[in-house]
């Protein structure tokens, strides 16, 4: 397996993480009642979001910030994989969007302004490097 390919994998277990990180306060927060029913917001009396402490709704926050970024981050890791322009650059900026997002869930947990969007914007940059690199591969082919 490429190691681009191997974060991929681990960036998906990063997401199963952050699920259990968020659901075991959200479940303890809220009760059975909310969270093993429909998530009709009339039924809830509002967003479950609004309904749990600050630190809760953060870890929920950042999981969701984590589905739209692995979005992204796995398109590029199918274009440098099917286009074969996997390289030293593309491997190292896999890395580095993985610490980047393990890193943003103490970050944004905590509330550590501005450093959350600092450590957000290097997962970014990584995965917006590895689409230029497969891209201009794919020019030099």
């Amino acid at each position: 397996m490429t190691p681009e390919l191997t974060v991929l994998t681990l960036a998906g277990l990063l997401q199963v993480v952050q699920f259990a990180l968020m659901s075991f306060p959200a479940n303890l927060e809220l009760g059975p009642g909310k969270t093993m029913g429909p998530r009709d917001r009339a039924r809830l009396g509002g967003a479950l979001e609004d309904q749990v402490s600050v630190g809760t709704a953060r870890l929920y926050r950042a999981l969701n910030n984590h589905f739209e970024g692995l979005i992204l981050f796995t398109l590029a890791v199918v274009v440098v994989t099917l286009g074969n322009a996997a390289s030293p650059l593309t491997a190292a900026c896999a890395w580095i969007y993985l610490g980047a997002r393990v890193a943003y869930v103490p970050a944004y947990w905590l509330g550590l302004t501005p450093w959350r969007s600092i450590i957000w914007a290097v997962g970014f940059g990584a995965t917006v490097v590895m689409l230029l690199a497969a891209l201009f591969a794919g020019f030099a082919a």
